[in-house]
């Protein structure tokens, strides 16, 4: 009995999708959904338009201000570039120690790939900063998209998905979750970043690591495996 062509075609698309579900379900939720808030942002800030969000949730922040929050978050927001940076070259430095070499490729693209990104993005769209109140903490550069967000999230999911495989992914995630939280609010809170900022440096930074790791590993959710795995 002869197989139609056609339903031959769309039983090998449906065993293709199936086969790469997860793979897939990454590229939807990790780059392009990410990546669409990004885009709507930026169309935003291109335009000179304005958040209805931005002023409010800046106002209520400086209404909680204090000397002690202020100094607080000062430090936080200054772990959020320096502690990154470090943290990053320390991260590289250790997988390449232990000879990591797709898991040190897959960090070091994203780390230089994100920073990159970033100095390219605030050259482009070159949005000043809020000048609700004289910030503790002033900023001399462009405020789109946010460094610290952008630095700080890509940091974490670097974490993460290395972390993913091992018992340790939920203590990672939650802490790497409350760290990249501290940093936003802290860039808020000195009066140095909209919140559309903090959230554009977030996408942009979920859609390029991920977009990395899926490029570098092709296998969701289990880089170290993918390199110990014995060929087939």
């Amino acid at each position: 009995m002869q197989v139609d062509p056609q339903a031959r075609g769309a039983k090998a698309v449906f065993l293709a999708v199936k086969r790469n579900a997860a793979w897939l379900l990454l590229l939807f939720v990790g780059v392009l959904l990410p990546l669409l808030v990004f885009v709507q942002l930026a169309d935003e800030v291109h335009e000179r338009e304005k958040f209805a969000f931005d002023d409010p949730i800046l106002l209520n922040a400086y209404g909680l201000s204090g000397p002690g929050l202020d100094q607080f978050f000062a430090v936080v927001s200054k772990l959020g570039y320096e502690g990154v940076i470090a943290l990053d070259i320390v991260i590289v430095l250790v997988l390449l120690a232990f000879r990591r070499w797709r898991e040190a490729s897959f960090a070091a693209l994203s780390f230089t790939g994100a920073a990159l990104l970033n100095l390219g993005a605030k050259q482009l769209f070159q949005r000043e900063r809020p000048t609700l109140w004289a910030s503790i903490s002033p900023e001399q550069t462009f405020s789109f998209p946010s460094a610290h967000a952008m630095g700080s999230m890509t940091l974490a999911m670097v974490l993460v998905l290395l972390a993913w495989p091992t018992r340790w992914r939920w203590l990672v995630t939650l802490v790497a979750l409350v760290f990249v939280l501290l940093v936003g609010y802290s860039r808020i809170h000195l009066g140095v970043h909209y919140p559309s900022d903090i959230l554009a440096g977030w996408m942009a930074a979920i859609a390029w690591v991920m977009g990395v790791y899926l490029l570098v590993f092709r296998v969701p959710l289990r880089p170290w495996a993918a390199v110990s795995a014995p060929p087939r």
